[in-house]
């Protein structure tokens, strides 16, 4: 079998995988990605992509966070919608750089995407101050019924929550305000000043994964993608349950620094 076939193997496979884990085609997903989770995959990064665009079909949306918070912070406060890398992984990075792929603005946490719906969940970032703030995509996906898929990852790396937390301002959320020099990519290149708070999390570590045990099954969905454990969550349903358990303990979703809840 030749190199290509290899890859549009993996490919379908990936798609029929997902597609029979839950994902539903047609829709929007936001994707968290390992590569290295799924083994050796004929064609990397792009096969997996494409894997994911087929099972979406021509009607799904993919979107994929492009965080940049290595690269656009207060020591180098610049952005640059076509050329800042991610420091997310492989797969949003050669999704990042694919021709056709628009990528919203926020410096420390844009959204990549192509499909139906990309331009319109990804087009109004810029109006926010804060990373995930109420025209994010993060904020805009469970109006669409979308679907957050971990490939490869722990539900702990769920980028959505911090747009949750946004809501709920929990104590531990919030650093400083950073301006940031920040250049479309419109074709004119025009640089303007962009505002955006960062998040702070000082003394606590991320337990976003204990959302999982609070949805029921209909919301949530795990299986393999060749030798990853993949996790699907219905944004909508997550943010309920993530909004109800925030009113009821405003640090439900971290745990102290250096401790172990054996959870």
């Amino acid at each position: 079998m030749t190199n290509e076939n290899s890859a549009e193997s993996a490919q379908r496979r990936i798609a029929d995988d997902l597609i029979a884990i839950g994902l539903r085609r047609g829709g929007v997903a936001l994707v968290h990605s390992s590569l290295s989770s799924l083994g050796h995959v004929p064609g990397g990064a792009e096969a997996v992509i494409r894997g994911l665009l087929q099972a979406l079909g021509p009607e799904g949306t993919l979107l994929m966070p492009a965080l940049s918070y290595e690269h656009a912070n207060a020591a180098h406060p610049y952005f640059d919608v076509s050329r800042t890398p991610s420091n997310v992984g492989l797969i949003p990075e050669t999704f990042r750089a694919r021709p056709g792929t628009l990528r919203s603005v926020c410096p420390t946490h844009s959204v990549c995407g192509v499909g139906p719906l990309a331009a319109q969940l990804l087009g109004e970032h810029h109006l926010d101050d804060t990373p995930c703030g109420a025209h994010s995509p993060y904020r805009l996906l469970p109006e669409h019924n979308g679907q957050i898929v971990f490939l490869g990852c722990n539900p702990r790396r769920n980028t959505s929550m911090h747009s949750v937390e946004e809501v709920v301002v929990p104590p531990y959320l919030w650093g400083t305000m950073l301006s940031y020099e920040v250049t479309l990519a419109d074709g004119t290149h025009v640089k303007r000043t962009q505002l955006c708070r960062s998040h702070n999390f000082a003394g606590y570590a991320q337990r976003y994964e204990r959302v999982v045990d609070l949805l029921c099954k209909d919301a949530y969905h795990s299986g393999m993608v060749m030798s990853a454990l993949v996790h699907i969550l219905d944004a909508a349903p997550m943010w309920e349950a993530a909004l109800a358990a925030y009113r009821l303990n405003p640090l439900y979703f971290v745990q102290e620094r250096g401790t172990d809840t054996g959870d």
